[in-house]
């Protein structure tokens, strides 16, 4: 296995990690007001970065591994950087229905799973 497939495969185990939502749970939960309601949004305001995260990793979860591009294995290593960053930042208390939960959710990872 040469080095660059190895990071690939890194990649998408540590991806596979972070990510413990389905591709029809991640859609369903993009669609909903709470995803859209929280994260930060650009300049002009719109769509959060976390949202359009959320759906690249739909479409990255509905390819073959085989058709992954360097911008997929790219972004799923942001992916799994934020997720790891993010996880350690949970407020104390109830946090069902916290902006926090919400934004992981937009990342693909329910921490409630």
């Amino acid at each position: 296995m040469s080095d660059d497939q190895h990071d690939e495969k890194q990649t998408r185990d540590d991806f596979a990690g972070a990510v413990n939502m389905t591709a029809s749970e991640l859609k369903k939960w993009l669609a909903t007001d709470e995803s859209k309601e929280v994260g930060q949004k650009s300049d002009g305001g719109g769509e959060s970065t976390g949202h359009e995260s959320g759906r690249h990793i739909v479409r990255i979860l509905e390819k073959k591994q085989g058709d992954y591009t360097d911008d997929d294995y790219a972004h799923m290593r942001k992916v799994v950087g934020y997720v790891a960053r993010h996880s350690k930042q949970e407020p104390k208390g109830d946090s069902h229905d916290s902006k926090w939960r919400y934004s992981l959710m937009n990342w693909g990872h329910d921490p409630e799973k």
